[in-house]
């Protein structure tokens, strides 16, 4: 499988700041969650061969989250789903998200 990685949160929004002293680990995946749920309003669900997740790294400050599309290279929808997204990002929460969120 590849994948693409889309961030934490929209193109526009503040984000959990992992390294930072306000930065909580809960609130940096409930972002995510939303982030993932908009996503999937604005693109619908996932096809065949992909999958919208929330992947974890190691930084040199923690470990920070951020949302990302696994796919199967060799399956034409789930690929261009991946890059469909990547091309689109959205640049603010929706009003869903707002609301899952609390903002």
């Amino acid at each position: 499988m590849d994948y693409e990685t889309f961030g934490c949160t929209p193109v526009d929004e503040d984000c959990q700041q992992v390294g930072m002293p306000s930065y909580d680990p809960q609130k940096a995946r409930a972002e995510c969650k939303a982030f993932i749920h908009q996503l999937r309003r604005q693109f619908g669900n996932e096809p065949f061969g992909a999958m919208l997740k929330i992947k974890s790294s190691l930084h040199d400050f923690g470990q920070y989250l951020e949302v990302s599309c696994m796919f199967e290279e060799n399956e034409e929808e789930a690929v261009n789903y991946a890059y469909k997204i990547e091309a689109n990002l959205p640049e603010n929460w929706d009003d869903e998200a707002k609301k899952e969120l609390g903002l």
